[in-house]
């Protein structure tokens, strides 16, 4: 699988997760869509979306309740493509958003594996690999960006670093949609900082690619450390999302 090919596996799991075609988002142009339930969506997503932007650089496609599908052009032409991903433009989404029980949500930035540059790291630990059934030991605490509990059929494959038989570091991905999994990685405290992050994410890239899937690495664009752990494995940045939450999302709870 080159490149090419993965961007262009990335690209259509987008159109499906939206409600567009794949040539959508190479567009000069905006596009704005309403928003329905749609079969073969990554599995963490609701549907349907409030609101969902999503660029691959050239332009977005907005994918909305349809309430908002009338407005949503004139707040894309609002601003540039990269300011309608920030406040203050997200408080004008804001104001729309709630009336419909949403409010704007994550900015997230998606990573692809350039396979020029993708290569397996090394670190002072055993690395194992770990099939689906020797995950069901290490649903803890400590391992939650690796694994998901409320998910657990999802988690396919991982990648374990041991310390005499102890796991200190954890690579895990989720099987979200037909095509491609999606990474994330867990390393303890008192172990980080020795190269093991990016160890486990190498490794855990090239046995997807092996399988003949497409790895994907997301990233908050405030958590440098996960972002630079992407950038030293070899994945580059591919896209960025601006989600929608309920008013009422239970993790604000917690805040």
């Amino acid at each position: 699988m080159d490149n090419c090919e993965i961007l262009q596996t990335a690209i259509r799991q987008s159109a499906v997760d939206l409600g567009c075609q794949p040539e959508d988002f190479l567009r000069p142009e905006h596009l704005v869509v309403a928003s329905s339930a749609a079969e073969g969506a990554r599995k963490y997503l609701t549907l349907p979306f409030g609101c969902q932007l999503v660029s691959y650089g050239s332009n977005i496609v907005a994918s909305a309740h349809p309430s908002l599908t009338d407005w949503l052009p004139s707040y894309l032409s609002h601003s540039t493509l990269e300011h309608c991903f920030e406040p203050p433009a997200t408080a004008l989404l804001a104001e729309k958003l709630k009336p419909l029980g949403y409010r704007p949500g994550y900015q997230s930035e998606y990573f692809l594996p350039d396979v020029n540059r993708l290569k397996a790291l090394s670190c002072s630990y055993e690395l194992r690999v770990l099939e689906q059934d020797d995950l069901a030991e290490f649903y803890l605490p400590q391992w939650s960006n690796a694994l998901c509990e409320a998910r657990k059929e999802l988690d396919v494959l991982g990648v374990g670093a041991f310390d005499h038989g102890k796991l200190i570091g954890l690579a895990g991905c989720s099987a979200d949609c037909a095509q491609m999994w999606q990474i994330g990685v867990d390393v303890l405290p008192e172990y980080r900082r020795q190269g093991i992050a990016a160890a486990l994410t190498s490794r855990l890239a090239q046995e997807i690619l092996l399988r003949d899937k497409v790895p994907f690495y997301c990233a908050v664009w405030s958590n440098l450390k996960s972002v630079r752990n992407a950038l030293k494995c070899g994945f580059l940045p591919a896209w960025v999302e601006l989600s929608s939450l309920p008013v009422s999302n239970p993790r604000d709870e917690s805040l």
